[in-house]
C-alpha cells in the first residue's frame, strides 16, 4: 500500500513570524517516525508534518493515518474529511482520539485507541483486505516493544529521545498519565536508547519522558552510559526526588545535563494535595539550590486556575519564584483535557466554557474558575509571564549564577524564546468567554 502519515499543524493559519517562532521552539515529534518504523518494508510510507510541509491532497494514497492531540483535533478532522471525500481510507490516533474515540470516528474509517505499537500490524493487514474495523484498542505495550523511530527528515532545533514512556503519578489534570497511552510506566532497554542518541545528528537533545526520576536506578545507569557520548541534554524530573538524591544530580551533570524541567504546578500546598501531586512546597527552594549546586539550571512549570486559586496567586507565585531564585519558568492556564478526571469533574459541574478544541492549548481559558473570573485568570498569567521574562530579569538570570558556557547558553535560549512565545500567545486581548456561555459565566460568578 501507499501510506501517508500526517501530523496536523499546531496553528494552520500562522503568520510568517509565528512560523519562524514555531521552527525555533517546537519540539520535533517522533510519533510519525515510530509509525514508519512499525510499517513493513513492502509498503511505501510518506511522512508529512504540517508544521514543516504543506499537505498535497493529490497523492494516490491507499491509507492516511493522522496523529492528533486535543488542540489540533479540529485541524486533524478537516484533513481527514478532505481525504475521505476523495475515497481514501483514514485512520485517526493519538491522545485526543483515545480520549474521545466516538467523536474521532465521525471523521475516520478507523480509530486507534491507545498506542499504535499494539495494533498497527493488524490494522494494516485489515486495510490491505479492505476490511478495517471501526476501533483498534491497544493496551500499553512493554518497554521492549516501544519502537525506535526512523530518522526525522525535518530540521528541528530541538531533537527528542524517548527512554521511558508513561507516568505513575496520576495528577488529575494530566492528559498523559490518565490515557491508555501513558497510564503505565515502561522502560526501553538502555542499549537501544544509547543507540538512538548516538544516531542523532546533533550535539544536544531533550528527553521527552514525562519524568526521568520515576525509576532512579534505571536513570542512573542510563546517565553513566551517556557520559561516554559527550552530548548535552535537558530532561524532566520530580521535585521530591531531586531534592534528596545528590548522586543522581552528579551523574546527570557528568552525563551532559544542562537543565531539569520540574513541575512545581503551584505555590499552594493545598492545591498540590487536591490534584494528587506529591510535592511539598517547602522543598522547592532546596530543589533549586541542589540542582544549581551541581551546575544545572532548573525550569519550574506552573499551572493557574485551580479551585484554590484566587487572583492573589499570581503575586504570591512571583514572590516565591524570585525568593527561590528559579532560573526559568513555564506558565500554563489549567486546561481540562478530555479523558482526565478534571474534565469529567468540570463537565459534570457545567463549568466547561467551550469545547472548541483548538483553544485547548494551555493559553486560553476554557473553563470557569471557582474563585476568580476567567478574565482575571487570563490577565494574571499574562502579567506573570511579562514580569518574569522582562529583559532586566532575563539578564539577571543569565549572569546571576556560575554556570558553565553550555548551561548558560542553553538557559539564555530558553529565556529569550520563552519571552517571544508568551508575547505571541498573549499578544491580543483574549475573548475569554464565548457569547453562548456569557450568561452562564455571569450567573456562576
Amino acid at each position: 500500500m501507499k501510506i501517508l502519515l500526517v501530523m496536523p499543524a499546531i496553528k494552520p493559519n500562522a503568520s510568517l513570524y509565528e512560523k519562524i517562532l514555531l521552527k525555533l521552539t517546537m519540539w520535533s515529534s517522533i510519533t510519525l517516525q515510530q509509525l514508519s518504523a512499525l510499517t513493513d518494508d513492502k509498503h511505501e510510507v510518506k511522512i508529512i508534518d504540517e508544521n514543516y510541509e504543506k499537505i498535497r491532497y493529490d497523492g494516490n494514497y491507499d491509507l492516511v493515518a493522522i496523529s492528533t492531540f486535543t488542540s489540533t483535533a479540529f485541524r486533524a478532522y478537516e484533513i481527514a474529511d478532505r481525504f475521505r471525500g476523495k475515497g481514501i481510507k483514514v485512520v485517526l490516533g493519538g491522545y485526543h482520539p483515545t480520549a474521545l474515540p466516538g467523536e474521532a470516528k465521525q471523521h475516520a474509517d478507523a480509530v486507534v485507541i491507545g498506542e499504535a505499537e499494539g495494533v498497527w500490524q493488524a490494522l494494516l493487514e485489515d486495510a490491505e483486505k479492505d476490511n478495517l474495523k471501526p476501533f483498534y484498542v491497544s493496551n500499553p505495550v512493554s518497554g521492549e516493544e516501544i519502537i525506535s523511530p526512523v530518522e526525522n527528515k525535518y530540521f528541528s532545533v530541538v531533537k527528542g529521545v524517548e527512554a521511558t514512556r508513561g507516568c505513575i503519578h496520576k495528577c488529575n489534570f494530566c492528559a498523559i498519565s490518565n490515557s491508555l497511552i501513558g497510564c503505565k510506566f515502561r522502560k526501553k532497554p538502555i542499549e537501544r536508547v544509547i543507540k538512538e542518541i548516538e544516531d542523532l545528528k546533533c550535539k544536544s537533545f531533550v528527553f521527552y519522558d514525562s519524568s526521568l526520576t520515576i525509576d532512579v536506578k534505571y536513570t542512573k545507569e542510563l546517565f553513566k552510559r551517556l557520559k561516554e557520548l559527550n552530548k548535552n541534554f535537558a530532561c524532566f524530573g520530580n521535585a521530591n526526588v531531586l531534592a534528596r538524591d545528590e548522586e543522581l544530580l552528579k551523574l546527570a551533570y557528568d552525563a551532559g545535563c544542562v537543565a531539569w524541567a520540574v513541575g512545581f504546578e503551584s505555590v499552594l500546598q493545598g492545591t498540590l494535595n487536591s490534584i494528587g501531586k506529591r510535592n511539598r512546597v517547602d522543598d522547592y527552594e532546596k530543589v533549586v539550590k541542589k540542582v544549581n549546586e551541581y551546575g544545572m539550571a532548573l525550569i519550574a512549570s506552573f499551572v493557574f486556575g485551580f479551585d484554590n486559586d484566587t487572583e492573589n496567586v499570581f503575586n504570591e507565585t512571583l514572590a516565591a519564584i524570585h525568593k527561590w531564585n528559579v532560573d526559568s519558568i513555564g506558565v500554563n492556564i489549567l486546561t481540562p483535557f478530555p479523558g482526565t478526571p478534571l474534565f469529567r469533574q468540570l463537565d459534570n459541574e457545567d463549568r466547561i466554557l467551550t469545547k472548541n478544541w483548538s483553544k485547548y492549548d494551555l493559553y486560553h481559558v476554557v473553563h470557569l474558575p471557582k474563585r476568580m473570573t476567567p478574565e482575571k485568570l487570563y490577565n494574571g498569567v499574562k502579567m506573570l509571564a511579562e514580569n518574569f521574562f522582562s529583559f532586566s530579569n532575563i539578564l539577571k538570570k543569565i549572569f546571576g549564577k556560575k554556570f558553565d558556557f553550555i548551561t548558560r547558553a542553553s538557559l539564555s535560549y530558553h529565556l529569550f524564546t520563552s519571552r517571544a512565545v508568551y508575547k505571541a500567545v498573549f499578544k491580543e486581548k483574549e475573548e475569554i468567554v464565548s457569547k453562548e456561555n456569557l450568561c452562564k459565566a455571569i450567573i456562576r460568578i
